[in-house]
């Protein structure tokens, strides 16, 4: 991944700091801006940005601005970041093609995930034949699962389970998402066949089952 660049943008020093420290710790190389004018020079100027994190309030251009100039000329996936809570905000953004939207305050380790889960679909890295977190190794070629060193067997439905939590690592994923990307669109079942997988799931983790945590009324978090 060093050889993928990201354009953090935002006026407040601390800020940039903050996000550029764990983007770099993810070995990805980071250009950072201190307002929408210098941002869309370094944009055109360097020609290789592969994905931009832009604050929505900033001096001279603002990340709206900024966006829309962008959006003329390339696809290159973009992350609005705002203070506001305001869902008109956020409609605007997606109007002008934003793909991702994320209020202040946030967690770096969330936006982080978030710019890895762009940059898969975007096809900027390649998905991991093999996932390993927590003592946990998921070999998607081999179709098998280790604990700790040693195999357990999983249903289909429970490997593309664990699969998915692993891959969205401290990301909030809703009972709707889940079924959308582990069961597709098509599946019209009710929500709590997700429930009784995860129980399932867990039991087959023994003490790692605890790494899927409930959150109640929305879904579940794996935090190894």
């Amino acid at each position: 991944m060093d050889n993928i660049r990201i354009l953090v943008a935002d006026d407040e020093s601390r800020m940039r700091k903050l996000v550029s420290d764990f983007l770099v710790r993810k070995d990805y190389q980071v250009v950072e801006a201190a307002d929408g004018q210098e941002a869309l020079d370094i944009f055109f100027e360097q020609k290789d940005i592969d994905l931009v994190i832009l604050d929505v309030m900033m001096p001279k251009m603002d990340g709206w601005e900024v966006l829309k100039e962008i959006r003329e000329y390339s696809q290159v996936p973009v992350i609005m970041l705002t203070a506001k809570g305001d869902e008109r905000d956020e409609l605007n953004g997606f109007d002008l093609g934003a793909d991702e939207y994320i209020s202040k305050p946030f967690s770096p380790k969330i936006l982080v995930a978030r710019v890895e889960a762009l940059l898969r679909r975007s096809n900027l890295i390649t998905e991991e034949a093999k996932l390993e977190t927590g003592g946990i190794v998921l070999d998607k070629a081999g179709h098998t699962v280790t604990i700790d060193g040693k195999g357990i067997e999983l249903s289909f439905k429970e490997f593309e389970l664990l699969a998915y939590f692993m891959e969205n690592q401290g990301l909030a994923l809703s009972r709707e998402k889940i079924l959308n990307h582990v069961w597709n669109y098509d599946y019209f079942g009710d929500a709590r066949t997700i429930d009784t997988h995860v129980k399932k799931l867990r039991a087959k983790m023994g003490e790692k089952g605890d790494y899927i945590k409930t959150i109640w009324g929305m879904g579940y978090k794996f935090e190894p």
